[in-house]
């Protein structure tokens, strides 16, 4: 008898889901699809091993990487943005490769559809000048009597 009073609340109600195209309200901190900028990348591919899902791809050539990201298999869970920020913190850099658009992501129907791949030339990394090193240069040669 429960089953049919549950029938009947649920026939009364109406429809409960949304026709498409229609979409719900993206919550706050939402996190949607991973964009990448490839004038910021260094190519250490830390996204990559941060990947969970294996959404983002990496192939390293001896001149350029390839850099594809596929979000039909991305869960949006944010590791490879943040893998990207700590990484490039520790290089003291500011700016960062990775980020996460706030909206959802767009309807596809074809399998790949929102597929990017970016092919980027290696940037040889930058050397930080330590304070020891700049001392050295300017602080006199006692050996020669000051000269350098």
């Amino acid at each position: 008898m429960n089953i049919l009073i549950m029938m009947a609340k649920n026939l009364w109600r109406g429809y409960q889901t949304l026709r498409f195209p229609a979409r719900p309200k993206v919550t706050t901190r939402f996190r949607g699809l991973v964009e990448f900028d490839p004038a910021l990348c260094t190519g250490c591919a830390v996204c990559r091993f941060r990947c969970t899902s294996r959404a983002i791809e990496f192939k390293a050539g001896k001149g350029e990487f390839t850099w594809s990201y596929n979000p039909g298999q991305c869960t949006f869970c944010g590791r490879c943005v943040e893998g990207c920020a700590e990484h490039a913190l520790k290089e003291g850099r500011m700016e960062h490769a990775l980020s996460q658009q706030e909206a959802c992501p767009p309807i596809y129907v074809t399998a790949g559809g929102l597929k990017k791949s970016y092919t980027v030339a290696r940037r040889p990394p930058a050397r930080k000048a330590t304070a020891a090193a700049a001392a050295a240069v300017k602080a006199p040669n006692p050996a020669t009597g000051g000269a350098q």
